[in-house]
Formats: C-alpha cells, structure tokens, sequence
C-alpha cells in the first residue's frame, strides 16, 4: 500500500477528463486549486490500483470557518473504492493527510458530513466537535464559478491536529 501526493492532472485522469478544458466547473476548481498549492490531493494505491483519494483546501474563500489558510483546513472528497472498505485503508489515508496538514503548521481540519454512516466514521476519527450546520458546498462549482447551494444542508465538523 502507498500513500501518497498526486498531481492535478491525474485528478482530471482519476475524474475521467481528458483535459482542463473538457472538464466541468467543480474539476476545474479542484485542478486549480492544486495546481496552485491551495489544495492537497493524497491517493492510496495498493498493487498499482488507485483504491482511495482524499483533497485538503487550505483556504476557501467564501468561509474560513471551513479553512482559513493558516489554522484551519478543509477535507473533502474523501473516497475509498467500496470493495476495500472496512480494512482500515481510509483510517490510514486520512492519518497521513491529517499528518501532513499539522507539518505545515494547520491547527484543525474540517470535514462535511451528511449522513449518519458517514458521521460515526468521522467521529471514530476525531472530528468531534460540530463548526455548523452548512448550505452550500464550497468545493462543488456552479458555471459561474460559484459555490453549488445544497438544500439538504449537511454538518461541518473538526479536528484538533
């Protein structure tokens, strides 16, 4: 197993985009923000599969209650492929992310959660203490560049490092 730091482009590879300019507005701002250094893609490979990927934007414009670029930053798309869950592969994968934002000096994360599954794995994990309940997603782009609204609304929590 390895886990590691991936680049922009294979983001858009991972995603199924040939290209930048192929790519819809939330991929586009995934890649920007990495090319840029805002963002942090890891993946976890086992046997040269790509089974895991996990993102940390370091700063979000809009709400720095999500990451303020000095103290706090925020996770997202955080996925392991379904057939390896449950073997501590994204317990490790989030580890070493959480690992790397403390080395350069961030003092919390957080992360979204919209379901109660999801919301005891987080908790299991440490993010324990509830920032706000949220409305729009702050990594998914309308056409306009725009944060996506989310009408469901979901729960931001965080984490000491």
């Amino acid at each position: 197993m390895q886990i590691r730091k991936a680049t922009c482009d294979e983001m858009l590879r991972l995603w199924g985009y040939p290209d930048f300019q192929t790519a819809p507005p939330t991929a586009r701002f995934f890649y920007e923000n990495i090319a840029s250094g805002n963002a942090v893609f890891w993946t976890l490979d086992i046997s040269g599969e790509l089974i895991g990927e996990l993102y940390a934007f370091l700063k979000i414009e809009e709400d720095g209650d999500f990451a303020d670029g000095s103290t706090t930053a925020y996770l997202c798309a955080f996925r392991v492929k379904e057939n390896y869950r449950g073997f501590g592969h994204g317990t490790r994968l989030m580890a070493a992310a959480l690992e790397d934002l403390k080395t350069r000096g961030f003092l919390r994360a957080t992360i979204g959660v919209s379901d109660a599954r999801n919301e005891a794995l987080y908790r299991r994990m440490g993010f324990s203490v509830r920032v706000k309940d949220c409305y729009f997603d702050p990594c998914a782009r309308d056409r306009n560049m725009r944060p996506e609204s989310d009408a469901e609304g979901y729960l931001l929590l965080s984490k000491n490092l």
